[in-house]
């Protein structure tokens, strides 16, 4: 009967015993997957808090590609702009064109490796992913603002290079009709003087005797028609005073005795003033007879 009584006895402690295993063996199983389960959320935490962290440098990098009034306006109205384009100005807006989509291609390479970072690491979010689809479209935004932007400098450059071409067509014209202009004036305000003797001017067909009795009260007078080349020029807008190397002259020719002057200077020399350059000038061909 004792016998029996151990050996149920026994038989109760081996399965308590086997129970008790059983049951430590599933704790520490238990155990481990929880301490895995917390490693695994930390784990998450930390890559959700690295995205989210990563997201915001994006969104604040994204923030500095500033569009707005803080940059050149390239609009019609602006015309000092659009007159430089061509220049130092154009140079500036281009500048500042490829630094926008260096800056965006940047950010659109990082927005690319933080999504694949979240597809390889499992983290699956939906808010995660809304996040980065507002990023995806502010960049989409910002390409799409600076390629106007391009574009507006293209065209301001095309519309740039035709007023230059109509600048430099309108200066030719301007240049031109101020030589045209500048040619009449001293046309019209040029005479021709010479200066010699009796016989050195009749010699070169400009002067000739008129009138008197058996040579006697002869007068000197220009002929009707002479060679200029005996003569010299003199733009009576820019000067007023012909120098003669006489002690004595007079005019032949016909100008207004109220037009001009004849002054002595020294022993030998005398001057011709001009007094009145329009009177003086309607008859072209000054002869100063020296004697």
């Amino acid at each position: 009967m004792a016998t029996s009584r151990q050996t149920v006895l026994w038989a109760v402690i081996a399965v308590l015993t086997i129970g008790a295993a059983g049951l430590f063996y599933n704790y520490q199983k238990t155990s481990h997957e929880l301490a895995a389960t917390r490693m695994s959320e930390q784990d998450v935490e930390a890559k959700y808090g690295q995205t989210i962290q990563a997201i915001a440098e994006i969104q604040d990098s994204l923030d500095t590609i500033n569009l707005g009034d803080d940059n050149p306006k390239f609009g019609s109205g602006e015309a000092a702009t659009e007159r430089n384009l061509a220049g130092p100005n154009r140079e500036a807006a281009l500048d500042r064109i490829a630094m926008l989509r260096s800056s965006i291609a940047r950010n659109k390479e990082r927005i690319n490796d933080l999504e694949a970072g979240l597809k390889k690491s499992g983290v699956q979010v939906a808010g995660l992913q809304k996040l980065i689809t507002n990023l995806k479209r502010s960049v989409a935004d910002k390409e799409t603002q600076v390629a106007f932007l391009s574009t507006q400098v293209d065209s301001l450059q095309t519309e740039v290079t035709g007023l230059n071409t109509v600048v430099a067509q309108t200066q030719d014209t301007l240049r031109t009709r101020d030589i045209q202009v500048e040619d009449k004036r001293r046309e019209l305000a040029t005479v021709y003087y010479v200066v010699g003797d009796k016989g050195t001017l009749s010699k070169s067909g400009i002067v000739r005797t008129s009138g008197g009795v058996l040579g006697v009260g002869k007068t000197v007078v220009p002929v009707g028609s002479m060679d200029l080349a005996s003569f010299t020029p003199i733009d009576t807008d820019r000067e007023t005073v012909i120098r003669i190397p006489s002690a004595k002259a007079r005019l032949v020719s016909a100008q207004p005795a109220s037009s001009y002057e004849l002054r002595p200077v020294g022993e030998d020399m005398m001057e011709l003033h001009i007094l009145n350059p329009d009177e003086f000038r309607k008859i072209r061909e000054v002869i100063i007879l020296t004697s």
